[in-house]
């Protein structure tokens, strides 16, 4: 009879099913930028970033205010042998006037009870850091900032809605002046109980209040969460699902009584579901039905009593000790002695199936919305089977017989493929606002350190300006005879005259080594009014034993690549002009002779150095006998790369290079060059900037972590500013400081996997994409758990720096009057490591440069075919030249 009586409230798995969909459709609806406002489930960002890793400590205080009753707690985090937990606590009751006053009263009353419990502690003289766990709707933008959306629980204090509860607490804290305090955090207390359950179970990600109220949290993929900027890591997310169905999503489930219990609360129309399900309701309810129920006879006899018909007579303590299972039906027939009603036995077995009734559908209600959210969690991971734990606390839940088990087993029929845990926070939610506190103090301080650490890339304006007084003067000294021999920066003469006027015409080769591809072009240049360049090319691999081994290896490997190449174009026949784009420091007697002055890039090439490579390249043409070339011109990556930009723009007189290795050129007057004769017209001097500081001169601007990669490199105390900027070295420097910040603690819970160990693991296009896209999937092959993506600042910073060095020394150190700046990626390079095309790099450079020379009016121009092009146009102009002369 009663199960026909009450027979909307039984609710099957079918509908459940549904109630699941429904929540999973509120959450993405609270989640969504444009459709939040309308949203019953708010789904409020909490700005926790993390749960506990188990290396927190410190002494903080919690306040948990949510119900009838206040707490505050001291939670002392130590690390001896392991980390242990020692908590004492106060309970202060809130009087229903003060919860019903004014929002300043009640705020008086928590400073007034703050200060009693630091009296007691002796420790007012103290700024402890402490967390506040506030359990009601909150909007926050930052974890020390709660704007109560609106009061629930039988909370009404005037002025707090739409108000920061914490600059409230902090004005009432002020206004008595006998001790200060730190708010860090304030929390919801299903976060709370996340972070409790937490720091016993680095698993949880849930957290789920069924008490006087009901709510739930959880970690939310930060790319679903519209309200908040920037798409990497989680962030615990405060459904507030007690408002489901406030937009009358439920309302097919609803029943007359849920209508009666809403129609009497001090918020009508509001927390429909929470009514439904949760802790301030459930006694009320039964009350209601077995009013309705004793008016139609099937109670009682048909006895009502006053206290029957009073409101709040019959309570969810009752609820409880009526559905134990032995004592339940003495305990049914107590209490309803004491509301007069004179319960025969059945009376008391009808009255426990009710509150069975009743309570059930609380469980499968919760379960249902819980479904959701493990759901959700499945789903952003992508497994096929979820193992997670869910963090409980709650007054129904603990005390209620058979609710917990209940809950469990719905929740498991409903969600299948999830391997759920329930873990019982035993501390409360006052411990999790402690904990959230000490996450906080521990990330805030750890950000302190990495700000710290970091601020040594970060370059002041003057600091750039002494660079670039340094870089003059290096540049001066490569440039005088009498300095040159000593100089660091060789400021190389290049025999490179002129760039292109665009008469040159004709078929050239030209051939481009600089890193660990080569390649082989052929160039149509052609003249007239419609000019027009047609290339051809192929690449090759330089094994790292040939880049290594001894120079006729090199050299033969590289005339066999040619060979292939004029075979592969049917053009072994011709005696072709070559131009030889040859990436390294050579000093040049002629544009057709360069002396090799040491290997850079990795390259390790025996017998090679203090040799002309036009030389040893002849020779290896001559050993292979198959083909004969006429080699005009030997050039560097930048000189090939201003010559590339400057057929495009004749206003072209500088090439940069940021790639594998760095480097610059620039067209100066004869009569600065003392290495070359003649004072007429201007040469291209290659400055091989590479080696800038190799004297000691950036001494004060190196870190440790460019010390340690220069100390492990293959020619330590050479190149030093090349390894501070370039492609080859800026993943090995933000290794470095990996494997530093993880020493210290700071990063992935202080474990160095062994891959990390590993030189040139983390490769420089890294910064690029890290920059770009997600951490997470960078650092997975690197044997990583990644706990927090704020150490990636150090990208940023590195990436800074490099540009800024680089826009000092093209334009201020170079002080020319310079017209326009051509810059480039590294030419011949089908590495992706090219710096100038990094994310962020190139404008941090363009808009440095404007800064650091406001006088200049610079283009900058991407040499898009790279420098073996512009190897051709120098072979080109060289033929022209040689043609004028004879």
């Amino acid at each position: 009879q009663i199960d026909k009586y009450l027979y909307a409230m039984r609710l099957s798995d079918e509908t459940l099913l549904d109630v699941m969909a429904r929540f999973r459709r509120e959450m993405k609806n609270g989640l969504s930028r444009d459709f939040n406002p309308t949203a019953a489930v708010k789904m409020l960002p909490t700005f926790v970033r993390s749960i506990p890793d188990g290396s927190e400590k410190g002494d903080f205080i919690a306040l948990d205010l949510g119900g009838s009753y206040f707490r505050i707690l001291r939670v002392k985090v130590s690390h001896e042998k392991k980390q242990t937990v020692q908590m004492e606590s106060e309970i202060y009751n809130t009087p229903e006037d003060i919860m019903h006053g004014s929002g300043t009263r009640l705020f008086d009353h928590v400073a007034e009870c703050l200060g009693d419990f630091m009296e007691k502690q002796q420790i007012k003289d103290k700024k402890l850091p402490v967390g506040f766990t506030f359990s009601f709707p909150c909007r926050q933008s930052k974890l020390d900032e709660g704007i109560l959306i609106t009061w629930t629980k039988r909370f009404k204090a005037s002025g707090v809605e739409g108000a920061d509860v914490v600059r409230l607490l902090n004005k009432a804290i002020k206004k008595r002046g006998d001790y200060d305090a730190d708010i860090m955090a304030v929390v919801n207390d299903t976060v709370g109980t996340m972070m409790t359950c937490g720091f016993d179970d680095q698993r949880c990600e849930v957290g789920l209040i069924i008490g006087t109220g009901t709510n739930a949290c959880y970690m939310e993929e930060m790319r679903h969460i519209d309200l908040v900027e920037g798409d990497e890591g989680r962030m615990c997310i405060n459904t507030e699902w007690g408002a489901f169905g406030d937009d009358g999503s439920l309302e097919d489930i609803r029943t007359e009584f849920d209508r009666e219990i809403d129609r009497g609360s001090l918020n009508p129309g509001k927390q429909l579901f929470e009514k439904m399900v949760s802790g301030l309701y459930m006694g009320e309810l039964v009350r209601l039905i077995l009013v309705k129920m004793a008016k139609e006879g099937l109670l009682f006899e048909g006895r009502i009593t006053p206290e029957l018909l009073t409101k709040g007579k019959f309570e969810t303590k009752h609820v409880s000790a009526i559905e134990k299972s032995k004592e339940g039906l003495n305990k049914a027939k107590e209490i309803l002695t004491r509301l007069g009603v004179e319960p025969s036995h059945e009376d008391c077995i009808a009255v426990q199936h009710v509150c069975t009734i009743v309570s059930f559908r609380s469980a499968n209600l919760v379960a249902s919305t819980l479904g959701a959210i493990l759901n959700q969690l499945r789903d952003n991971k992508g497994v096929g089977r979820l193992r997670t734990t869910v963090g409980v606390d709650g007054s129904l839940y603990k005390m209620h017989p058979q609710y917990a088990r209940r809950l469990h087993k719905t929740t498991r029929r409903l969600v299948p493929d999830s391997e759920v845990r329930f873990l019982l926070s035993e501390s409360g939610s006052g411990k999790g606002a402690a904990m959230v506190t000490a996450v906080a103090y521990r990330l805030s301080e750890q950000h302190r350190l990495i700000d710290e650490t970091l601020a040594e890339f970060k370059l002041t304006h003057e600091q750039l300006l002494q660079v670039k007084k340094r870089m003059r003067a290096e540049m001066e000294a490569g440039l005088k005879k009498k300095t040159h021999e000593t100089a660091k920066v060789k400021m190389l003469p290049t025999f490179v005259r002129s760039t292109p006027d665009g008469t040159e015409n004709g078929d050239f080769l030209a051939l481009d080594l600089g890193g660990t591809n080569f390649r082989v072009l052929l160039v149509k240049i052609r003249s007239g009014k419609r000019r027009t360049v047609e290339m051809h090319n192929k690449i090759y691999a330089i094994p790292i034993e040939v880049m290594q081994g001894t120079g006729e290896e090199l050299f033969d490997h590289i005339v066999t690549c040619i060979s292939d190449f004029l075979d592969y174009m049917g053009i072994k026949g011709a005696r072709l002009p070559l131009g030889f784009t040859f990436s390294f420091p050579c000093k040049q007697t002629s544009l057709d002779a360069g002396i090799l002055l040491n290997w850079t890039k990795g390259f390790k090439a025996t017998d090679c150095e203090g040799e002309d490579v036009v030389y040893l390249l002849r020779e290896g043409i001559k050993r292979r006998e198959e083909f004969d070339l006429d080699v005009v011109a030997v050039v560097n990556d930048t000189v090939g790369t201003m010559m590339t930009c400057a057929y495009e723009d004749p206003n072209c007189e500088i090439g940069l290079i940021v790639g594998t290795g760095s480097n610059a050129c620039y067209m100066e007057e004869m009569r600065n060059i003392e290495m070359v004769d003649g004072e007429q017209g201007r040469m291209c001097v290659n400055t091989e900037w590479g080696a800038f500081g190799d004297n000691g001169c950036l001494d004060d601007i190196r870190t440790i972590y460019d010390k340690a990669v220069d100390d492990f490199s293959l020619n330590a105390g050479k190149q030093r500013y090349e390894k501070m900027i370039s492609g080859m070295y800026l993943g090995e420097i933000v290794r470095n400081i990996l494997i530093d910040f993880t020493k210290r603690g700071f990063l992935f819970r202080g474990q160095i996997s062994e891959t990390l160990k590993t030189r040139h693991i983390f490769e420089t296009k890294f910064l690029s994409q890290i920059e770009r896209d997600s951490c997470r999937a960078l650092l997975a092959p690197l044997g990583i758990i990644l706990v927090s993506v704020r150490a990636f600042v150090c990208a940023e910073g590195l990436l800074t720096t490099s540009s800024e060095f680089l826009a000092t020394l093209t334009v201020k150190s170079l002080h020319r009057p310079v017209a326009v700046l051509c810059s480039a990626g590294a030419s011949g390079l089908s590495s992706p490591t090219a710096l100038i095309s990094f994310h962020s790099f190139s404008r941090i450079m363009h808009q440095t440069v404007k800064d650091l020379a406001p006088n200049c009016d610079v283009t900058f121009l991407l040499s898009e075919d790279g420098s073996g092009k512009g190897a051709a146009l120098i072979t080109a102009v060289g033929c022209r030249l040689r043609e004028a002369e004879q």
